[in-house]
């Protein structure tokens, strides 16, 4: 059984350069396949291969006290769902490509998942917002979601605009693992949305910790698997 995991930290990176080759070094040594982008703002990684390789791994990058909280969040599958290795650098871990949003140092407030399925059992009145792209959102989504129509996260601040109805509403933001709702939270809170979170660990986490509750579809990823159902299994083609 192959491990997966992806991941994700927003924390200053100034030596992005050497990482890539330590962390290039270190999967091909270990026999990971995946991709990990640095950049100042952060890293972000997805990667798969045997448990006790992910495991050695993740305790090697968590010796660097930068990383040290960082949550990862797996799944496992039958076959690697990579062909390589990819260990680059980039000026945005996920382009927003919209100054003036610091998840370190101004993060939107988060809900958990266990929050979230009890706001939809409560019937608490809030608005669902998916930030993904319109092609993962038709391939599943939250019961209610507010889809903004995307076809790349770059959109979003020019999306927000069409969001202005739901400015005093409770808004909660979602996506796949968290990492692009950490920037689009705070940008409708800057933009004067009233009350704004997101959820945190995104819909993989949701799923690890609810299953399939107040969810309708598959999730989809971004490796060969193409997508996960709430059991986090790859989801039948």
């Amino acid at each position: 059984m192959i491990a997966n995991i992806a991941a994700y930290k927003f924390v200053p990176i100034d030596d992005a350069d050497d990482l890539r080759r330590h962390f290039s070094d270190l999967c091909l040594d270990l026999g990971l396949k995946g991709t990990i982008l640095l950049a100042p703002e952060g890293i972000n990684l997805f990667l798969a291969g045997p448990a006790d390789a992910i495991s050695e791994f993740l305790a090697n990058l968590v010796r660097d006290a930068r990383f040290s909280t960082i949550e990862p969040k797996w799944s496992w599958s039958d076959f690697v769902p990579f062909k390589r290795l990819r260990v680059r650098l980039k000026k945005e871990i996920v382009a927003l490509r919209f100054a003036g949003i610091d998840p370190v140092r101004a993060p939107a407030p988060s809900i958990t998942a266990v929050e979230l399925q009890r706001w939809y059992q409560e019937g608490r009145d809030f608005v669902i917002l998916d930030t993904r792209n319109e092609w993962e959102f038709a391939a599943g989504t939250f019961e209610n979601a507010v889809n903004p129509h995307l076809q790349s996260f770059s959109e979003f601040p020019q999306a927000a605009a069409s969001l202005a109805s739901l400015k005093d509403k409770i808004v909660v933001t979602f996506c796949t693992g968290g990492i692009r709702c950490e920037k689009a939270a705070p940008l409708l809170l800057l933009k004067g949305f009233r009350e704004v979170y997101q959820l945190q660990g995104g819909i993989l986490k949701y799923f690890e910790e609810c299953g399939g509750a107040h969810w309708r579809g598959n999730c989809v990823v971004f490796d060969d698997r193409g997508a996960l159902d709430p059991q986090l299994r790859p989801a039948a083609q």
